[in-house]
This record gives C-alpha cells, structure tokens and sequence, in this order.
C-alpha cells in the first residue's frame, strides 16, 4: 500500500511539474528561440526558421548521443527555471492584486476607484429616482429608465460591490464577505475563518481550494504574459501574445476572486450556528449582532464584556 501511495503522489506531483512549469517553459523557450532567430525584420519567415534548424540538426554535434541528451536536459532544466521564475512572479501579481492602498501610488490608485465608485453610484440613484417616479407617473419611457438604472447598478458593481478599498477590484472581490460579515453579525472573519474552515465538509473545501487554485493560475498567466511582452522588444508577435495572456488572466483573476468570495460567506453563513454551538454561544433566536459580537470575543480570546 505504501508503494502504491508513493507511485500515485510522484505520478501527481510529475503531472504537476510538467503542467505547471515545463510545458509552459517549453513554449516560452521556443517562443525566445524563435524571437531571436526571426527578429522584427523576419517576423513571419517560417522558411528562415526552418533553414536554422536544419542547419542545427546536420551540426555533427547533433550526432552525439551525449550531446543530443545534455541539450535535452538543458532544455528541460531552461524550461523549470522559467517556469518557477514565472510562478514566483505570479505570486507577486497575486500579493499585488490584494494589496492595501500603502505608498503613494497604491493610495492614488484606490482614490481613483472610490471616485469612480462613487460617481457609478450617484449615476445610479439618480437613474432609480427617475425610474421610480416616471412609474408612479405611468409615463410611457419608465420602462426604459427602470433598464438603465439596471445598466447604471450593473457599472457601478462592476468597479465594486461596496466603496472600493483597495487599489484594485481583486482586493475588494476578496475582502467583500469580511466586510459584509462584520455589518450584518459583527463577526471578524478573520479570527473565525479557521474555526469554519474545520467545520466544513470535504466536499465544500474542495470548491474553495478550487477557486482559490484558479486566482493563482489566473496571476501565473498574467506573469507569463509580462515575459512575453519582453520577448516583443525583439519579435513583435509576442507582444500580442502577452497582451492576451494579461487581459485573459486578470478577468480570470476576477472571476476566481469573486468565486472564491462569494464560497467563502456562503461557508460562513451556513456553520455560524454550528460555530456558536462549538464554542458553547447561545443563538436560539438566530445568528444576530449580539451573538455574532459574543462569537468575535470568544475567538478573539477577550473577556466578556461586564
């Protein structure tokens, strides 16, 4: 049994690796190979490529069993780095899109979005009071002023669901079930989160694991996009790739942090009783802002208040 388990864990983790990191490297080492060869002033000379590597595969070094294998492992262990060095600067996208408004620059930027917000939201409450009378009225157009104050909420959710914190929506998307948490129990989360997280079924920490893997993914594509981007200063096509890759990831980025959000209250909205149980609170009469507030203390490990 234990072989087996062992084969099963490095048949996952080589699936992993070659997913991961070799394919995605392969193909950017394929793309710097091709960059370097072509140029911008032979961009599409597929004849250009051929000839190089048909010149290479005649080299007499190609001949050599052992030079043939040491270049495969170059290409192999070349395709690793770039893949850890793409997976490690995902991560940095990652901790970017969830950063807090500190700095200059990131204050600047979630100013911007609560401007936004805010004018998204006056552009929609006037809409829904024009709407509002012009049916009170009966007028003809109301049902077209009732569309638009539809359109106006679907803007204005589109920036965030709340006056925006943070510099970018990611953040928000994330911090969104904290907030509404708190406003409607006066729970923290974040002191409960791990307590919920041991009362979850299998099956529900699967979906949340899930999405929080397609948030990472989404900040590795916008990561390899950025490397290509590079690879444009010499072949422009793979300026267009990397623009792709970037606008594909951050709207996959969204989803998953919306995703990700909305599991996450769902979760804490169906063990708060459970949670209360477990620590001994009373809420007979439903999760409430008095239980809520008893279940933040307990967590916290303060003292009931006198």
């Amino acid at each position: 049994m234990t072989s087996a388990f062992l084969s099963a864990l490095g048949g996952r983790i080589a699936e992993r690796w070659l997913t991961l990191l070799a394919l995605p490297g392969l193909l950017f080492l394929a793309a710097l190979t091709t960059a370097g060869v072509l140029g911008h002033e032979h961009w599409s000379d597929v004849g250009r490529l051929r000839a190089w590597l048909d010149a290479l595969a005649s080299s007499p070094a190609s001949r050599s069993t052992g030079t043939v294998v040491l270049v495969a492992l170059g290409v192999l262990a070349g395709a690793a780095v770039t893949g850890a060095a793409a997976q490690s600067l995902g991560a940095g996208v990652e901790l970017l899109w969830c950063a807090e408004p500190r700095g200059p620059l990131l204050r600047r930027l979630a100013d911007r979005r609560l401007r936004r917000w805010r004018a998204a939201d006056a552009a929609f409450r006037d809409a829904l009071v024009t709407a509002g009378r012009a049916r009170i009225e009966g007028a003809e157009e109301a049902d077209r002023l009732v569309a638009l104050a539809e359109r106006r909420h679907a803007e204005r959710g589109r920036i965030a669901s709340a006056p925006p914190r943070h510099p970018f929506g990611t953040g928000d998307r994330l911090a969104a079930p904290g907030q509404r948490l708190w406003r409607a129990h006066r729970l923290d989360l974040n002191a409960a989160w791990p307590h919920l997280w041991l009362l979850a079924a299998d099956g529900t920490r699967a979906e949340l694991h899930a999405a929080r893997l397609r948030l990472s993914a989404a900040a590795r594509l916008c990561a390899w996009g950025a490397g290509y981007l590079v690879l444009a200063f010499w072949w422009w096509p793979a300026g267009v790739a990397g623009g792709v890759a970037i606008v594909s990831g951050v709207r996959r980025g969204r989803a998953a942090a919306e995703a990700f959000g909305e599991l996450t209250e769902a979760l804490a909205d169906l063990h708060l009783r459970d949670l209360a149980a477990a620590l001994g609170v009373d809420c007979a009469g439903g999760v409430d802002r008095a239980v809520g507030e008893r279940l933040s203390r307990a967590l916290r490990k303060e003292p009931e208040a006198e």
